[in-house]
């Protein structure tokens, strides 16, 4: 068994779309998605990437992604990375795929100077905050993530 990463390719789209519905589809939020495929591959390959991801393999064959984009803090004037999506498929787990996700975005992070490197995850999903948790990450407790979507959107812009 080989384990590769590699960057995202265009011809990735298809599998990068499949993983993200089947992450929220254990997320319990199957519903939500709305991507498809043109909206992935305008934000990761059009004239301004919104976002990256990276592919792992498994002898050839795609076993899990990682999509991530950059932020900003101006407390530290200094980059961020922030981790949109890491998953690895049912058959995959417990091989060290995760892990190696997570240690090639933490590189990414570093070589780029960013200070941090951020996600979410739900609280009920005790296997990988305990898997964060063993990678040095700590729980942000004292923040609360808020989010204005929907009709809301429109509206806050005074547009609806």
């Amino acid at each position: 068994m080989t384990t590769t990463l590699r960057p995202a390719a265009r011809a990735d789209v298809p599998t990068i779309l499949r993983f993200v519905r089947e992450l929220a589809e254990f997320e319990r939020a199957a519903d939500k998605v709305v991507a498809t495929e043109a909206l992935l591959d305008d934000a990761l390959f059009g004239d301004q990437p919104a976002a990256y991801a990276v592919v792992a393999e498994i002898d050839g064959l795609a076993a899990g992604m990682a999509l991530y984009f950059f932020n900003f803090s101006t407390w530290t004037g200094w980059r961020g990375l922030y981790l949109e999506d890491l998953y690895v498929t049912p058959e995959a787990r417990g091989q060290g795929v995760g892990a190696a996700l997570l240690t090639h975005l933490a590189g990414i992070a570093a070589d780029r100077g960013c200070t941090r490197f951020e996600w979410a995850v739900l609280d009920w999903n005790e296997n990988a905050i305990r898997f964060y948790l063993s990678k040095g990450a700590v729980p942000m407790d004292e923040w609360r993530t808020y989010r204005v979507s929907g009709e809301a959107l429109p509206r806050l812009a005074g547009r609806g």
